[in-house]
């Protein structure tokens, strides 16, 4: 008989199990050694209990082997009800079956595992080598029965397998599921995601999908429901995106903050397109564009830059490339080559239209202002560990590349501080703190190729505190209704969820510090 090892558990960054194995008994028969009058009792019995088939019991019953499973990993109620039948020719095995002590929570992240202990989905899937362990065997005498009697041979005891620490908190993931779920419904949407990051480590504190599913009860849930959307889902940014244009312009010393530019009074000709704001504005300045999320201002800020210069801060950013996530399912979205920019992609790329990201890609764009201009790959496991609690393997903070100087991060960071305080982005103030952000709202692709006029993806993309920031925070809104401006939907669950998860990290005395980085 092969010996099954325990699978390891997967724990969150406190240790508090997100994932472990508890025993569970499986039915077996052997219908070599039962009568049909057995088997027909059998199947009467069996069948009064919910999820037991008559037809698939008696297909079991009817081949002619000496052991054959009926059910596997049964509840210990079901265990109970069985042995008062008192069927002959049955028995049990003892087993262990995967089980989520929090549901839905962070179930995108830590996916599950099958019948057999094998990863399917998540970190169950990725980390699978080093959570199933390694089987044992031994060697069973067993009566004309099939029954084992408690003499062995030869027996090699089953190697358990490693436990999981994530970067996740169970706390900060429930404060953010919380705020994301209230908004998710509050608005009818079609979908939602948020990540809640470490902008200076890359560390995933929270990360969260609506619709979501129950890691215990999966096999009644809706596909769509097991996607993760913050780093599978691909749409187009909208003004959340000026940040690469806003950066490129300062970096490159081609525009300062207070150059004034003229916003046309909110209708703008490039080559066949007409360009609008979405209220109309005079001269404001570069600062203000900015605030006030100004496409036509942030287009002539553009056109002084050109598609050379914006395409490689595109790319400096991580746009158009995987971040390297350690989860499953990972796309790199869509950017453009220059070459391949029509007339008005001028118009439209720098305002976050023609350009495909997703919400991972956003945290840590994002995270490069707030921690002085350095992109991180965002991670979710921090190390790995055996049933002893000695490390086997740590995961280090990576500096993927440096993306601005920190002067060009301070100066921008200032400015995302003004959307907050005086721009669109006001319902994302954090209270009793400061914060920095950007809203966007961008109109749907409808399927004809047209921009949709009542289809939309509401977001907001932030740090907190504004000045030395403790988190970075990306909120997305898939077709809210009947409101639909990310200044209105997501940036209040900004404001939420930090002022929330800032109290309680400041309660654990466990604030990030500036990490030693691996490149």
């Amino acid at each position: 008989m092969e010996l099954d090892p325990r699978r390891g558990a997967i724990l969150d960054s406190a240790l508090r199990p997100q994932a472990l194995n508890l025993p569970a008994d499986s039915l077996y028969a052997s219908p070599n050694i039962m009568v049909e009058k057995e088997k027909d009792l059998a199947v009467e019995k069996l069948s009064k209990l919910q999820g037991f088939d008559p037809a698939y019991i008696k297909e079991r019953l009817g081949r002619k082997k000496s052991f054959i499973w009926i059910a596997r990993k049964i509840p210990p109620e079901q265990v109970q009800a069985i042995k008062k039948f008192n069927l002959k020719g049955f028995g049990f095995t003892r087993e262990s079956r995967r089980s989520y002590p929090n549901g839905y929570l962070a179930s995108h992240i830590i996916g599950f595992a099958g019948l057999d202990n094998v990863g399917l989905e998540g970190i169950e899937a990725l980390y699978n080598k080093y959570l199933k362990g390694e089987p044992g065997w031994g060697v069973f005498l067993r009566d004309a029965r099939q029954k084992k009697l408690d003499l062995s041979d030869k027996m090699v005891l089953p190697k358990d397998g490693y436990n999981i620490i994530l970067t996740i908190d169970e706390v900060i993931q429930y404060i953010a599921e919380r705020e994301l779920d209230k908004a998710f419904k509050a608005y009818h949407a079609k979908g939602a995601s948020i990540v809640v990051m470490d902008p200076h480590t890359g560390a995933i504190l929270a990360l969260a999908n609506r619709p979501t599913y129950d890691l215990n009860d999966r096999n009644s849930s809706a596909k769509d429901a097991m996607r993760n959307r913050a780093i599978c889902d691909l749409f187009e940014p909208g003004s959340v995106f000026k940040i690469v244009t806003a950066s490129a312009a300062l970096e490159e010393n081609k525009v300062s903050e207070d150059d004034r530019f003229f916003c046309e009074n909110g209708s703008y000709r490039v080559f066949s397109h007409i360009l609008h704001d979405h209220q109309p504005h005079g001269w404001l300045t570069f600062r203000q564009v900015i605030e006030e999320s100004s496409n036509i201002g942030t287009t002539k800020v553009a056109q002084i830059l050109g598609p050379q210069i914006i395409s490689r801060y595109i790319k400096l950013f991580g746009f158009g490339a995987k971040t390297g996530i350690d989860l499953p399912g990972e796309i790199s979205g869509v950017t453009k080559e220059p070459k391949e920019w029509s007339k008005i992609s001028i118009a439209a790329i720098p305002i976050g239209q023609e350009v495909g990201v997703t919400a991972i890609q956003l945290a840590a764009a994002i995270s490069a202002i707030a921690n002085g201009g350095q992109l991180m790959r965002p991670y979710v496991v921090k190390e790995i560990r055996d049933n002893y609690g000695e490390q086997i393997k740590a995961f280090s903070p990576t500096l993927v590349r440096k993306v601005i100087s920190v002067d060009t991060a301070s100066r921008v960071k200032s400015i995302l501080t003004g959307v907050v305080e005086e721009g669109t982005g006001k319902l994302a103030k954090v209270t009793g703190g400061s914060a920095a952000g950007k809203t966007g709202t961008a109109q749907k692709l409808e399927a004809n190729g047209t921009y949709s006029h009542n289809k939309f993806i509401a977001s907001f993309i932030g740090f907190a505190p504004a000045e030395d920031p403790l988190v970075t925070i990306v909120v997305t809104v898939d077709e809210p209704h009947p409101y639909y401006f990310g200044g209105v939907v997501a940036a209040p669950v900004f404001s939420k969820v930090a002022a929330d998860v800032i109290k309680y990290i400041r309660t654990q005395g466990a604030e990030p510090q500036p990490a030693v980085l691996k490149q």
